[in-house]
């Protein structure tokens, strides 16, 4: 059985619109053949989302903000989570049914109208407005801020879809199951992005934008053009929410990228120079980097960060008192070893460069040494106050952070860039003995002499420092899917799966995830997040489209299919015939396919990239 059903509704309508209503109430008694009546009036309003929404409305997007990727065959789409906000008020045009208010338009790179900020009452002023659009209810102001885009009246005819269209471009998502998400509203656009360049979604209002005809057909109610012009150049509408993203080529797609990462199987270490003494040491993962030494000399030193080829902890470490104390020469080369000397510099700076904590364990550690030193002789007659020993949960908080490597420099984790090469994986163990080190630098403020580093020893701080491997990722996956997840199993079966133990983006392009447990026999999962599905098509060719159809009611066989069609202007998807297609292809009347059965047809599920090791 599977964790969680997914269901598409064709719509939520509210129990009552937004506006402003009134009850009369009416009341008649009779007696002794006398009639009397009552009467009492009271005025209520509903008040809903129009000119803005809040910034918690919007669930998420597709394709994502900011995101790189193949998305010539994607309808976006946004996610509210009212659900039945697309249905709160009226677009007009006199339906019976009415669709949804919300629409979305995509703009190509060379079309992108810029936003203004105006205010509701300068905006009917402007008169290029239907006035039903910007009619003030009782919770409005003439004086509340609205986003505007001015949009060539051309483009905004191409743009807009027909009346009929609109009941397909909005549904309910929701879900059954333990790990099903609340019901949500999702509005679809119905042009395709362009391919190479960037487009820009806006999530726009067409309150009361529809008219009806003296045909009795529903259109756009375009402003009407002053003396001596035929056209208006620019209509305004309101924008309530926008997002941009780049469609490039398949090659760039999620699973193109991911699969990209497979080719390079190499280990994080640098490459070999064919000398025997050397290429030991670049095997270990270490690197040469420029060493200065405290007399002020200059030399060259090897250097391993805390990620290495597997995981490493030796138990605990002894407490220094000086980074010098962990130098490790390597009589062969004639070079020092600094990874831990280094880690534990660098613990201790990181701890100083805060004075909060670094007051914090100052404190701590004169009242624990104060503990210590304290004697009571047997028979003393007055009570001995205890001193609290405890560590501070700040302090400890922020130690715990630490021995997830949160903080630790860029440089410290990575110090030679061709250890990750671009468009690569690299699974990684972490040194915890490098943690450990990093921890003892930290701790080491007011640690002046033996007695206090016996005394750190036999007091260990209260941390865990469990197995921990990973993956290091540098790919252009990273920033193109700004959602992406990485799972970790223990078993190629993907039963057995691993904690995350940190996950972390360490620059644009590189992303750090850590699993507690053993990841080198398992398997890594990539993956676009929940979110990621989406509603798409098939191009078949510069102009035309099909699908293939899921079998009704999970049955199996040859699925169905539809196309190829024509695309519409400006490529958009003429979602009516498509709807009409796929009636007839599932053996269904036209009128009884609505938003909900499209929606089922057209999405895609988030792609998914495994990595088996071992």
């Amino acid at each position: 059985m599977p964790d969680s059903t997914v269901t598409f509704a064709a719509h939520r309508r509210p129990s009552l619109a937004a506006g402003d209503y009134t009850i009369t109430v009416s009341h008649q008694v009779t007696a002794g053949g006398t009639t009397d009546s009552f009467s009492t009036v009271r005025k209520f309003s509903v008040g809903g989302d129009r000119f803005a929404l809040p910034p918690n409305a919007i669930r998420s997007v597709f394709p994502p903000e900011g995101s790189l990727g193949d998305h010539a065959n994607v309808l976006p789409h946004v996610v509210l989570d009212r659900p039945s906000l697309p249905w709160e008020r009226d677009p007009g045009g006199g339906g019976d049914n009415q669709p949804p208010w919300l629409a979305l338009l995509l703009f190509d790179e060379g079309e992108q109208p810029q936003p203004r900020t105006t205010t509701l009452g300068a905006l009917a002023g402007e008169g290029t407005v239907p006035a039903a659009a910007t009619s003030r209810e009782k919770h409005d102001s003439a004086d509340d801020p609205v986003t505007v885009i001015d949009v060539p009246t051309d483009l905004l005819t191409d743009l807009v879809p027909p009346y009929p269209q609109l009941r397909l471009l909005a549904h309910v998502r929701g879900g059954t199951g333990p790990t099903a998400d609340p019901d949500a509203a999702v509005v679809v656009g119905s042009r395709l992005p362009a391919a190479g360049t960037t487009s820009t979604v806006h999530l726009v209002s067409l309150e009361q934008r529809f008219t009806v005809d003296g045909s009795g057909n529903s259109h756009l109610d375009l402003p009407h053009p002053g003396r001596g012009a035929t056209t208006v150049a620019t209509v305004p509408v309101i924008s309530l929410a926008s997002w941009r993203f780049a469609c490039v080529s398949a090659d760039h797609s999620f699973p193109a990228l991911v699969r990209d990462l497979a080719a390079d199987d190499g280990e994080l270490r640098l490459p070999g120079v064919g000398q025997p003494t050397t290429d030991r040491y670049l095997g270990r993962g270490l690197v040469p980097l420029r060493h200065r030494l405290r007399q002020g000399g200059r030399s060259i030193g090897w250097y391993r960060g805390p990620l290495t080829v597997g995981a490493v902890d030796g138990g605990p470490v002894e407490p220094v008192r000086t980074a010098d104390a962990l130098l490790r020469l390597h009589p062969d080369v004639g070079m020092f070893d600094v990874s831990y000397a280094a880690a534990w510099q660098l613990g201790r700076l990181l701890a100083l460069r805060s004075t909060d904590i670094s007051s914090s364990l100052f404190t701590w550690r004169r009242r624990r040494d104060a503990d210590a030193k304290q004697t009571v002789s047997e028979g003393y007659p007055l009570a001995v106050p205890t001193v609290d020993t405890t560590m501070p949960e700040g302090l400890l908080g922020w130690l715990r952070g630490l021995a997830r490597l949160e903080g630790v420099p860029f440089g410290y984790l990575l110090p030679d860039e061709r250890l990750l090469p671009v468009e690569s994986v690299r699974f990684v163990g972490l040194d915890q003995r490098w943690v450990r080190h990093l921890l003892d630098g930290a701790t080491s403020i007011g640690r002046l002499g033996p007695a206090d580093a016996r005394r750190d020893a036999a007091d260990p701080l209260p941390l865990e420092f469990p197995t921990v491997t990973g993956a290091l990722i540098r790919s252009a996956v990273v920033p193109g899917y700004p959602g992406l997840l990485v799972d970790g199993y223990a078993d190629a079966a993907g039963t057995q799966p691993l904690a995350p133990w940190r996950t972390a983006r360490l620059a644009p392009d590189i992303l750090l995830c850590l699993f507690s447990g053993d990841l080198p026999l398992g398997r890594l999962d990539l993956h676009q997040p929940p979110e990621g599905q989406h509603l798409a098509v098939e191009r078949l060719g510069d102009s035309t489209f099909g699908k293939t159809l899921r079998a009704p009611g999970g049955t199996t066989g040859t699925p169905a299919s539809v196309g190829p069609m024509p695309l519409g202007d400006r490529r958009t998807v003429p979602l009516t015939a498509l709807g009409t297609a796929i009636a007839g292809a599932l053996g269904l009347a036209p009128a009884d396919l609505d938003s909900g059965d499209l929606a089922l047809q057209l999405t895609e599920t988030a792609e998914r990239v495994t990595f088996l090791r071992g």
